[in-house]
């Protein structure tokens, strides 16, 4: 029996339920920040831990690094880390303050001539990355860095300096996208999805939607997966689906899918979760330690885009 006074126990998901079933791999595999994040979401946990786990992470110059991105290994700061320490304050609506107002000088000093992000500043050589990104002394801005950023500070009511000419890039990506992949396509969203000017940011994507079905840029037949092309550059089984654009309903890309297309989405989704409990990676691994970080993040993920769309995890 609890002693009288004690703190109540956490509840406990149903047995054999989605939610149980990656809770035992959260507490078997993740760090200490997703183990924080999925006790946050999931068991009623509280803010604070999460906060000071992401601390961690942090750097003298405002920035985060020590690989809290798992492709970029090292600790010096860089914008792909400080995006994923963004979406934790958002995630336990923390996502402001001085903190925040640290982030953005951070922005600043590492922004390219345009005031945008690259995708990897120069500090990083010398220490290990991923392929996919390589370390340039004069990075070109990126569009897969800067959107989610500046759509997460808007989306949090931050007025900096530094998001005045991020956002003006955004929106000159955004609306000059062509010829895009899946990953860039995710970032304007994130960035129109928080976007100021609605109007503009709801014509934006719904000429993004079609520009994702012509050029094929999502699986709408998750059964059909084997004779069905990835972009130039993936892994074999790096496709992505309707819910990885729109992962909530509130999203402006859920207008670009039916009904049908995004429960068939959803239910790839929930049948994707591995014996073990957690959910695949599905980037092709450069190193054996990157999945072992990322599929904690991967199956947090998952969990909250199901309860987004009312599908029963436990």
């Amino acid at each position: 029996m609890p002693e009288t006074g004690a703190a109540p126990l956490p509840p406990t998901p149903p047995a054999r339920s989605p939610l149980f079933r990656a809770e035992q791999f959260i507490w078997l595999t993740a760090r200490v920040l997703e183990q924080r994040l999925f006790a946050y979401h999931f068991l009623n946990g509280a803010a604070d831990p999460v906060e000071v786990a992401l601390d961690a992470y942090r750097n003298e110059d405002g920035g985060y690094g020590h690989a809290l991105e798992p492709d970029l290994r090292g600790p010096v700061s860089q914008p792909l880390h400080t995006l994923n320490a963004l979406h934790v304050l958002d995630a336990i609506e923390r996502c402001g303050g001085q903190r925040v107002d640290r982030v953005c000088r951070y922005l600043t000093s590492v922004s390219t001539r345009d005031g945008a992000l690259p995708a990897v500043a120069p500090g990083q050589r010398g220490y290990p990355a991923a392929p996919s990104l390589p370390i340039m002394d004069d990075a070109p801005s990126s569009l897969l860095a800067t959107g989610p950023v500046v759509g997460l500070l808007h989306r949090n009511d931050v007025w900096h300096a530094w998001l005045f000419r991020a956002t003006d890039f955004c929106w000159q990506a955004v609306e000059s996208l062509e010829k895009s992949h899946p990953y860039e396509i995710e970032a304007a969203v994130a960035f129109l999805d928080s976007a100021p000017d609605r109007p503009r940011a709801e014509a934006a994507a719904d000429r993004l939607g079609r520009l994702v079905r012509e050029q094929n840029l999502v699986a709408l037949e998750p059964d059909q997966l084997a004779t069905r092309p990835v972009s130039a550059g993936y892994g074999p089984a790096e496709h992505h689906f309707p819910h990885d654009y729109a992962r909530a309903p509130g999203s402006l890309a859920r207008a670009w899918f039916t009904d049908a297309e995004m429960n068939r989405s959803l239910d790839h989704l929930a049948t994707g979760q591995r014996d073990d409990g957690g959910w695949p990676v599905v980037r092709l691994p450069w190193t054996p330690g990157v999945p072992l970080e990322a599929r904690p993040m991967v199956t947090v993920q998952a969990l909250r885009t199901l309860r987004a769309y009312g599908r029963h995890i436990g």
